[in-house]
């Protein structure tokens, strides 16, 4: 399985539908807040929700959903990333609620060769995240610095620092004849 891509596996204008989606829990969404000590009650307070809000319910925090949206871009998109260099925007643009499923993904909006290093490039992309009915409800631009594939041969393939497994009982790799 593929996780992430080289500079020349980007083309411009290409679209990766991100897979599987995720269902935001309320359990998920009240521990982002705890750890981001983002308390605010419309996010953690479903009486104040419910009576007091245009929502009439709790709505999950934003940053919530944009960073499941930016992790389930990493696989195809910045898996190999030797640097995520900046968010360029990013828009909330409708709520989402405890029981939604968001679904992502990215179009390649333009890719650079660094001027500095032949060995990667830049690529820019945006992300659109959207619920089980086709709501749009965050979009999302940002640049990452990616590899080339001389730069991913040159440390050591696809899985550099992979450790070879071993037989525990005889304490040679496992895969060689015995």
């Amino acid at each position: 399985m593929q996780f992430g891509r080289t500079f020349e596996e980007f083309t411009v204008g290409d679209v990766y539908r991100h897979w599987p989606g995720k269902t935001v829990t309320e359990y998920d969404d009240h521990l982002f807040c705890l750890l981001t000590m983002n308390h605010h009650p419309l996010h953690l307070d479903s009486n104040y929700a419910e009576s007091t809000t245009d929502f009439g319910r709790n709505v999950a925090v934003g940053n919530y959903i944009y960073s499941l949206l930016l992790g389930m871009s990493v696989p195809d998109v910045s898996g190999k990333a030797i640097a995520n260099l900046e968010i360029e925007s990013l828009k909330h643009v409708a709520p989402t609620f405890h029981g939604d499923t968001v679904y992502g993904e990215t179009t390649v909006l333009d890719k650079v060769p660094s001027k500095s290093k032949s060995d990667r490039g830049i690529v820019s992309v945006e992300t659109k995240g959207y619920k089980q009915d086709g709501t749009l409800v965050c979009t999302f631009r940002r640049k990452v610095m990616v590899p080339t594939a001389a730069y991913i041969a040159e440390r050591g393939g696809e899985q550099p620092g992979r450790p070879e497994p071993r037989d525990a009982t005889r304490g040679r790799p496992h895969d060689k004849e015995q």
